[in-house]
């Protein structure tokens, strides 16, 4: 895991270091056991490692191959790099390193673009062919790895951060009206390629992008989602399909053991956290570390989960640490939390899991993580009802956004004020193909989009800025295609995620599976009152927000009048959600 940048200069224009210089600086929690520069005829390239496989310094990056006359930045994890390995080898190929990363390298000059359909993991790489003078990148499947580009009339820049790539200074900081829609109607969310920043890109997950030196750059989708059963897979019962399922489920979680440091787990408390001790219990893991967060109650809501975590570190006597959280902790905490996220997450566990990989990285370096299992095998009370819906757009939007389009027309200033582009966004993804059912319409837009920009950024995001490897098993490529195909009854049935919680029961206690569906409770981001709310009113009453005026002073007005009035269907805080927005957008000079 690690933070890579670089920027690609067109058409023969002078070739200079400092952006990148200052995007690796920028990025230095991600990676700080390597700093790398390389300096070519039109692309400088920036790395900051962590050491997670292969601890010798004959993994630095940028590595390079001057025989190939290949170079390579790379941040990520390839869990097959062995097996590919061998396959390279038995095709003539000579290695001089152990890791993963010369893989990607002789797996690019073996197979080109297609190497990314060989690869088992999470990545985002950039390729500078000097042969071929093309610059070759990709992001993994699931979108676990993030890549920000900005093509400036000279150059493009890219880095593994957004704030990174605004920090060069040469960034025209305007907010993208489409993205300021997906914001505040998909609790956050912005959808590849767009951000809130007009100009920077992030590349689609599952998409790789050719750049030639004239500037044209060709994006390519390398992988796709698919919920259709051929004539075989319909006639599996439930049982077959809770059996490949098992097998599925311990081989994503064995892949993710693959690292030469130890690697622990973030347990929750929850079904999904929890079957993933389990299964590494019955891999023969030993002495595993496992942490847990929590925080105090307010307003009569629970701030911890430790009665269940409790469960599973007792039944497998896994050496955890236990970490209590009182609200004098989350404020000061706030602004380096939010200085680490790539985009503004309004989500109440970002402080939830920047504190909690504050601690855990004093431990290991490596954890393995529950996130995903809720979108894939369809854990949320919004699925349910779109089994038989008549309208699948409009039920969509009913329970998932945020709030209307009528609602947001009137609330920001009126040159954000347009078609709307959510709704719009909501449409096109349920037409495309590949998913029938209603209900399949909706895991897919989950699983593909909104699980990319919400969690899998947030854990990404909080666990780097400590220098902690997060890795998700739910999120294997190969159990994801696996759990689309599964019939939707058996996932949605039963209060959801009724499958993996039959498969678990053979792995651990069904007191953790038949346990009150829990989140990640930071309760005193849900109600704001007493210093969270003057913490809040400093933010939106500052004379930056007031002049800003991108979302109307009136509105925040009667927000912070009775912020427990307004809350969002899927119980967040309208409040919350706009100082963040304006917060994060104080803190990157915009």
């Amino acid at each position: 895991m690690c933070g890579i940048c670089g920027e690609l200069f067109f058409n023969n224009h002078p070739v200079t270091e400092d952006s990148v210089t200052i995007m690796s600086k920028a990025m230095a929690d991600r990676g700080p056991d390597h700093e790398g520069l390389y300096h070519g005829l039109w692309a400088v390239l920036g790395h900051r490692r962590l050491k997670i496989i292969d601890l010798s310094d004959e993994s630095n990056q940028p590595f390079i191959d001057p025989v190939l006359g290949l170079i390579l930045i790379f941040n990520g994890a390839i869990y097959n790099y062995k097996e590919l390995r061998t396959e390279l080898e038995q095709m003539g190929y000579t290695f001089y390193s152990k890791g993963d990363t010369e893989v990607i390298l002789k797996s690019y000059h073996a197979w080109g673009e297609n190497c990314v359909d060989k690869f088992n993991g999470m990545f985002a790489f950039v390729v500078y062919d000097q042969k071929k003078d093309i610059v070759f990148m990709a992001r993994d499947r699931l979108g676990i790895k993030p890549l920000y580009f900005y093509k400036t009339e000279t150059s493009l820049i890219f880095a593994s951060s957004l704030p990174a790539i605004l920090k060069t200074g040469r960034i025209k900081k305007k907010i993208s009206k489409e993205a300021l829609h997906h914001y505040m109607s998909l609790h956050a969310v912005v959808p590849a390629p767009h951000t809130l920043i007009q100009g920077i890109r992030k590349l689609p997950q599952a998409t790789a992008m050719t750049v030639q030196k004239d500037g044209t750059m060709v994006q390519r989708p390398y992988w796709n989602l698919s919920f259709e059963r051929d004539r075989e897979e319909e006639q599996y019962s439930f049982e077959d399909w809770k059996r490949y399922l098992s097998h599925a489920l311990m081989a994503a979680v064995k892949r993710r053991l693959v690292a030469d440091v130890p690697v622990g787990v973030l347990l929750s408390g929850g079904l999904d956290s929890s079957l993933i001790v389990g299964l590494l219990a019955e891999a023969g893991q030993k002495d595993l570390k496992t942490f847990s967060i929590g925080f105090e109650s307010v307003g009569g809501e629970k701030g911890d989960e430790f009665m269940y975590s409790d469960i599973i570190a007792r039944h497998y006597a896994t050496d955890h640490h236990k970490i209590r959280v009182n609200s004098d902790q989350v404020l000061p905490s706030m602004t380096a939390c939010v200085n680490a996220m790539n985009e503004p997450m309004v989500s109440h566990d970002c402080i939830g899991f920047y504190l909690l990989s504050q601690e855990v990285a004093k431990h290991v370096k490596v954890v393995q993580s529950g996130q995903g299992a809720d979108e894939i095998f369809g854990g949320y009370h919004w699925y349910p009802p779109m089994v038989k819906s008549n309208d699948p757009v409009q039920d969509y939007c009913n329970v998932f956004c945020d709030r209307s389009n009528e609602e947001f027309q009137e609330i920001v200033h009126e040159k954000y004020r347009g078609a709307d582009f959510t709704k719009e966004f909501i449409q096109r993804q349920f037409s495309l193909p590949g998913a029938q059912s209603p209900v399949e319409k909706a895991l897919r837009i989950d699983s593909t989009i909104m699980l990319v920009d919400d969690p899998v950024k947030r854990v990404d995001n909080m666990t780097m800025a400590w220098s902690l490897e997060a890795r998700v098993p739910f999120l294997d490529h190969e159990l994801v295609e696996l759990a689309a195909k599964i019939p939707p009854e058996h996932k949605v049935g039963n209060g959801g995620k009724h499958i993996l919680k039959e498969a678990a029961r053979n792995v651990i206690p069904n007191e953790v599976i038949d346990r009150p569906k829990g989140y990640f409770p930071v309760p005193a981001l849900k109600y704001i009152e007493g210093k969270y709310l003057d913490f809040v009113k400093k933010i939106l009453k500052s004379e930056a927000c007031r002049s800003r005026g991108v979302i109307q002073n009136e509105y925040m007005d009667v927000l912070l009048e009775s912020p427990e009035a307004h809350i969002t269907p899927l119980k967040g805080s309208k409040l919350w959600q706009a100082a963040l927005l304006e917060f994060w957008m104080q803190q990157n000079g915009i």
